[in-house]
């Protein structure tokens, strides 16, 4: 699938820096087209009050990533001041935690106390959960002026998704952990959004290179300032099991004792991995576990000899070749071990979807491989769970509900078309667009490039509606930017891979077909550039941004 041509890996941290460098429910709830306001966002412009010295200091509300859905900029803005409050409903229960983190992450640039409180008063950041129903699950209204700041939802997770706009509405020094000389100020008007797709995905490969917890919850971090909602981790692979299967103890304590490139491996104890998914819940991600079968299994292969047609286990593997390794399709004993480990994994995870992979199985029969996925697919569902499959899923037969995720790059395939006019919903994700770990140009010190090389613009230039020709856009239930990690093994690795597509992507899962823009989009994203230093993200300088003069 992913990975058609190997990469040396690359490690240490003398490479870690590289200076080379709409829906229905839109539909109802706006009665306009959405008004952006900000130089060059691409859509049409309300009129302004007259600007200010303040009005100018501060960021205008469109000039955000993903661009919102509606921006009516009016008014004087909001400044914070060492008097602001953080309020909310005193029986608001399910905005406390927002509110909470919204403080947190405030607090230590400003040196401002930020109490939360239910005072109700002038000078504050106001959270409310109204009942909206127009806002959706996720959607949140913000309106700023003089008096404060106050976000309205119908659902916590759009207080959270609101609060991430508000973030990036004041300077990019208040993401940095030590005071900073203000002013702190907030563009006045109202930004209405809501998201195009319901799910928003990134993927991180944790089986090629083992990352730990703190290193997966810093990813979750960034993905939530980008509102994504859903994180897919790559748990198994050929070279490594990451996760503990108490019925088979060997396939961690083995089968996840290397990695690519003979590296020392790892895997995640079940408290781990419930760490992770509490934290990724905090930030409204839902985890999607992903165990790929019936290929990519030689970390359990190895690990249980029974698992080979043969009764003999092969050596654990360190190198990026794929396509080798497959279950045994006609033993019992298969599909006891598939049961078992799918039966722990979904007790561990709240979330409603396993991902089964399905991908590059190409040592499996044609038969053999319908009759395995045509045989797991029923434990997903006993287990309460849906199904969610690379596209070669379509090759068998997807059960009702099930998703596919693609990740060609022809937008052509035909089973795939086929299967989505049937029903089948799709998370696009195609390689010459969205995969994160292909190089930039050919330069690039990380990645690979058997998609092609993958430029900012090329992550931003493709509509998820549109790209698999033939594919009602009713099928498509959103995007997802996968990361592969045969090349990477550190944080700085990642974001050097991850940003600035990661956001690019986002956007297009987020925000309306009608936003779509470039030259609006590449302003904001360079407008990002100080806010990822603030963070300490070491970022990929693409020439095709005009970055600030000290971000270049």
């Amino acid at each position: 699938m992913r990975r058609r041509s190997a990469w040396r890996q690359i490690r240490g941290s003398g490479q870690n820096r590289y200076a080379a460098a709409a829906t229905s429910r839109l539909s109802r709830l706006l009665c306009a087209v959405a008004v952006v306001a900000a130089a060059g966002t691409g859509t049409a412009v309300q009129a302004a009050a007259p600007a200010t010295a303040a009005t100018v200091a501060a960021t205008p509300l469109g000039q955000v990533v993903p661009v919102p859905a509606s921006v009516r900029p009016h008014g004087a803005p909001f400044t914070l001041t060492p008097a602001t409050r953080i309020d909310v409903a005193a029986r608001s229960r399910a905005a406390r935690p927002v509110a909470d983190y919204l403080a947190g992450l405030l607090r230590p640039a400003t040196g401002y106390r930020l109490p939360v409180t239910a005072a109700r008063t002038g000078g504050a950041i106001v959270l409310r959960l109204d009942g909206d129903r127009a806002l959706g699950d996720e959607g949140y209204r913000l309106t700023s002026g003089p008096g404060g700041v106050e976000i309205r939802a119908a659902r916590p997770a759009g207080l959270f998704h609101g609060v991430q706009t508000l973030r990036q509405l004041l300077p990019a020094g208040v993401e940095r952990h030590v005071r900073q000389h203000g002013p702190w100020t907030v563009a006045g008007g109202t930004i209405t959004d809501v998201p195009r797709y319901s799910y928003r995905g990134a993927m991180l490969d944790v089986a090629r290179h083992f990352f730990t917890v703190p290193q997966v919850e810093r990813y979750i971090d960034e993905l939530a300032l980008y509102k994504v909602n859903r994180l897919h981790l790559h748990l198994t692979d050929d070279q490594g099991w990451r996760i503990a299967v108490s019925a088979y103890p060997r396939l961690a304590s083995y089968g996840g004792s290397t990695e690519v490139g003979g590296g020392p491996g790892g895997y995640y104890t079940k408290a781990q991995y419930q760490q992770i998914v509490r934290y990724a819940a905090s930030r409204f991600l839902t985890v999607v576990p992903e165990v790929d079968m019936p290929a990519h299994t030689n970390a359990a292969l190895a690990s249980y000899a029974d698992l080979n047609c043969n009764g003999v286990a092969p050596p654990l593997y360190t190198g990026t070749k794929v396509g080798f390794s497959s279950l045994c399709v006609p033993k019992d004993v298969t599909y006891r071990f598939v049961a078992q480990v799918l039966r722990e994994i979904a007790a561990l995870t709240p979330g409603p979807y396993l991902h089964i992979g399905g991908d590059e199985a190409h040592s499996t029969k044609p038969a053999d491989y319908v009759s395995f996925m045509d045989r797991i697919q029923p434990i997903v569902g006993k287990l309460g769970k849906t199904v969610i499959g690379w596209h070669q899923l379509t090759d068998a037969h997807p059960v009702r509900g099930a998703i596919a995720q693609y990740w060609g790059t022809a937008g052509n395939e035909a089973k795939v078309v086929a299967a989505a006019k049937a029903g089948t919903k799709l998370v696009m994700s195609p390689a010459n667009h969205a995969y994160l770990d292909m190089k930039y140009n050919p330069s690039s010190p990380l990645g690979l490039n058997w998609a092609g090389y993958v430029e900012v613009k090329d992550a931003y230039g493709w509509d998820p509606a549109t790209f698999l020709r033939g594919a009602p856009a009713s099928a498509v239930l959103g995007v997802e930017a996968p990361l592969w990690s045969e090349t990477i093994s550190t944080e700085d690795h990642i974001n050097y891979l991850a940003f600035p597509r990661l956001p690019a992507i986002a956007e297009l899962g987020w925000s309306p077909a009608a936003t779509h823009n470039w030259e609006s989009f590449r302003v904001r994203l360079a407008a990002q550039g100080p806010r990822w230093d603030a963070l300490g993200i070491d970022y990929y300088r693409s020439p095709q941004v005009g970055w600030p003069a000290a971000n270049r």
